[in-house]
């Protein structure tokens, strides 16, 4: 492995070793209802993993006040969306971005931020096994995303349940899981940003790609940082490949940025400008 790769692996052993998380909750926290930004916080069980997960649900500004529905966004690595406390190295500033893009433009989503699984993150965030990193369990991940937490969400909330209005976004491991549960599930998920995306842990995640093209309506932002030693070769090869399954160049955005290093900056850099183009066509 050269070092670029030790790096993250790195990077991933501190992030998992440090991580802090808050105590599950069995039903969503009360007296938030009218604060800003809202953010509740529940606990579900992964069946086929025999564990639970905490959720972050973050509502828009105005949703109390309401009685529209919303498309929902649903992120990895929840922990690092809303707080510096539970983050480990900053956090996104998913929630004041939103209620800046919905003062500006009326873009107004729901956002469900999935905890990562902190010592069980590199399993659970693959569904192809690394024989250094031990067995994979993306798949019973994936399908507790499509099976139980979506019908939970929409159930629980007002959204817009198709596929038009239900997307994925994630970084590093949490981009590959993305790339997956979008290409695994096109009848669930219409768009997808996937940043920093950690192609180079799995090179089946290529051979799958070619045997399951997508929709061409489908809308992709894939992220990489030049900074970012040995992402960009694996991601840009992707990125060609997606485009050689005959998915329209228009609905699939590159992003190559000269400063983009692999951390929580960059990722909360990028994300209003993938949001502005996945939800509101900008270019």
């Amino acid at each position: 492995m050269n070092r670029s790769m030790l790096k993250y692996i790195l990077y991933l052993g501190i992030f998992l070793g440090i991580l802090s998380c808050k105590s599950s909750h069995t039903s969503l926290k009360q007296g938030h209802e009218k604060t800003n930004p809202i953010v509740l916080e529940h606990s579900l069980d992964i069946p086929k993993l025999n564990r639970s997960r905490q959720i972050r649900i973050y509502l828009p500004l105005g949703y109390y006040e309401s009685d529209r529905s919303y498309p929902v966004l649903y992120m990895q690595d929840g922990q690092n969306l809303f707080d510096d406390a539970t983050s480990y190295a900053g956090e996104w500033g998913v929630d004041e971005s939103l209620n800046a893009l919905a003062t500006k433009t009326g873009l107004k989503i729901i956002v469900v931020g999935i905890d990562n699984g902190q010592e069980k993150r590199i399993n659970e965030l693959s569904p192809w096994e690394n024989k250094k990193y031990g067995k994979a369990e993306g798949e019973e991940f994936v399908e507790f995303m499509v099976h139980k937490l979506k019908p939970f969400i929409d159930s629980n909330f007002r959204t817009l349940p198709n596929r038009k209005n239900t997307s994925l976004m994630g970084s590093s491991l949490g981009g590959l899981i993305s790339h997956y549960a979008l290409f695994q599930y096109p009848d669930v998920f219409g768009k997808a940003a996937i940043f920093s995306p950690s192609y180079w842990y799995a090179d089946e995640v290529y051979d799958f790609t070619k045997k399951h093209p997508l929709p061409r309506n489908t809308k992709i932002f894939m992220l990489v940082g030049e900074k970012e030693e040995g992402m960009v070769k694996p991601a840009k090869k992707m990125y060609q490949l997606i485009l050689g399954t005959g998915q329209k160049r228009k609905n699939l955005k590159w992003v190559s940025d000269p400063e983009g290093e692999h951390n929580e900056r960059f990722w909360r850099r990028q994300f209003t400008p993938a949001m502005e183009w996945l939800y509101l066509g900008k270019k």
